[in-house]
């Protein structure tokens, strides 16, 4: 199984999520507290290898990139626009349910905070394929999990 990470770095909360490769399919995402990131990347590679970590450009990522393990490959990418996306993207994944199906999409705001889908999309814009999401859409969490 080849294992990516994909983290959409930021000062006081982080999205942070593991893919499978040869499934094309997220394995785990999380919006966790900055100080989290490292513990649950430790915990993911307990479990199996990381192959690499692609991480957004955007706010925190030098630090972050620092208290990262060494052992594991990081590719910086440019994450612009990739709040905007990570909305889209949102409904394509969980599409709206009861009345709010009749709302446009564009006037809808997603539930839950889209930290860990602006990962998938940092990753997705990356590989240059969509990856599917088959569990519940992340929540936020306080620690690693």
């Amino acid at each position: 199984m080849s294992r990516v990470v994909s983290l959409d770095p930021g000062r006081n909360k982080c999205g942070l999520i593991l893919v499978d490769c040869n499934r094309h399919s997220v394995i785990e995402g999380h919006v966790l507290a900055t100080e989290a990131v490292l513990g649950t990347l430790l915990r993911w590679r307990t479990i199996a290898p990381i192959e690499r970590l692609v991480m957004g450009n955007g706010t925190a990522s030098d630090s972050l990139k620092s208290q990262l393990p060494a052992d594991i490959p990081v590719m910086v990418v440019d994450e612009g626009g990739s709040t905007l996306r990570a909305r889209k993207r949102y409904w394509q994944l969980w599409p709206p349910r009861g009345w709010r199906r009749f709302i446009p999409q564009g006037l809808l705001l997603p539930p839950t905070e889209l930290d860990a889908v602006a990962a998938l999309v940092i990753l997705e814009s990356e590989l240059g394929q969509p990856l599917a999401w088959p569990g519940p859409a992340p929540i936020r969490t306080g620690h690693a999990q």
